[in-house]
């Protein structure tokens, strides 16, 4: 009966694998989106401990501390290193004379600690050459692209001299970040020049990045900066979290994907639950043969939900393969995509809810006919 009405099965694989599809691309969207918030936290992973100025509420947010800070914080027990960085962000001129935003990063002059692993044309020892600079090379090749003088573009290329803040800077190579949620071309650079590039106010230090020694409490520690000095430290994980928290509490983004992964299920379990529905009524005929012949109303409820169930598998089947398919086309792109295996869940638990109402609809029409229609006309 399933397979011989193609045109009912048709449409109910369309209405499962579009619900498939939005229960599954939306959350990875957004799920991808969330590990942005939180990128450059990972990107940096030695440290075991981020300080900060009390009021800062995400990691791109710029409240400088005090350089004695940095002072204050070696001198707390259980910590084996502490190294300054400067986040912030600065204006910049091209080489065409075009002025951007930049993000830019600023690593300890002596350890180079929180470089990125991924240095394309150069080497890491080359950041501390004079007025070099490394720019990602997504960035590069979009936000940074420099218009020639016959109208044409091209990347900023390893070489090129650029202006920040009225002062020198030459490009000694590439490196490959992970996108971060506000999208900005990214540079790095020495902690001093990353001091004189940017605007000269009392307080330049961003942040204070801590090595716990072996075996010490990383929260103890925490908490001992926090009483000696007044400043905010986190772990690793804490901190994390804490940008997670602030992107969803003071963005419309849950709402927004939920709305979209929401409107799936309905038009999903709509589509497929009125048409298994009209497929079972125009085949009420075969169902209420096969009792007549003795069937008992248990082996025919098993009929439809096997039927609803082969929908559903099927149908899941082809969403999840093409939310998997538009993941693999966007990889590497500005729009975030991560699609960890709790999703599959996810959105399978979503298609058995809509197979389960389509099969009850169809089992609460079967076991109500009357064998004795077999008969008429």
């Amino acid at each position: 009966m399933l397979f011989g009405d193609r045109g009912k099965l048709i449409a109910m694989l369309i209405g499962v694998s579009f619900a498939a599809l939005i229960m599954t691309q939306q959350p990875s969207i957004f799920v991808g989106l969330l590990t942005r918030t939180y990128s450059f936290v990972d990107e940096i992973g030695l440290p075991d401990i981020w300080v900060m100025d009390p009021g800062v509420q995400f990691a791109l947010e710029h409240k400088p501390l005090r350089d004695t800070d940095l002072g204050a914080v070696r001198g707390i027990s259980g910590v084996e290193w502490a190294v300054p960085l400067y986040k912030g962000l600065i204006r910049l001129r091209l080489p065409d004379g075009n002025t951007k935003t930049a993000d830019l990063t600023g690593l300890d002059d002596a350890t180079l600690i929180g470089a990125p692993s991924q240095i394309f044309g150069a080497k890491l020892p080359d950041i501390q050459q004079s007025d070099a600079i490394f720019v990602d090379r997504e960035g590069a090749r979009t936000l940074l692209k420099v218009t020639n003088p016959d109208g044409t573009t091209r990347p900023l290329a390893i070489g090129d001299e650029i202006e920040i803040n009225d002062k020198r800077a030459v490009v000694k190579g590439y490196i490959k970040l992970v996108r971060s949620f506000v999208i900005q071309p990214q540079i790095y650079t020495t902690y001093s020049r990353a001091v004189t590039y940017s605007p000269q106010d009392r307080r330049q230090l961003t942040y204070i990045l801590v090595k716990a020694k072996p075996g010490a409490d990383q929260r103890e520690i925490c908490r001992k900066i926090s009483n000696y000095t007044g400043l905010a430290a986190y772990t690793g994980n804490d901190f994390r979290n804490v940008n997670l928290i602030y992107w969803l509490k003071n963005t419309g983004i849950p709402i927004n994907f939920g709305i979209s992964v929401l409107l799936g299920f309905l038009v999903g379990a709509a589509v497929v639950g009125q048409t298994f529905y009209s497929f079972v009524y125009e085949n009420l005929r075969h169902y209420a043969a096969l009792k007549a012949m003795g069937l008992k109303n248990k082996i025919l409820s098993r009929m439809v939900m096997l039927q609803a169930l082969v929908v559903g598998f099927i149908g899941y089947g082809i969403g999840v393969g093409l939310a998997s398919f538009f993941g693999m086309k966007v990889q590497g792109s500005v729009l975030a995509f991560r699609m960890p295996p709790s999703l599959l869940l996810f959105s399978g638990t979503g298609v058995l809810l809509i197979i389960l109402v389509a099969a009850f609809l169809g089992i609460r029409r079967v076991v109500k006919v009357d064998p004795s229609i077999v008969f008429r006309g």
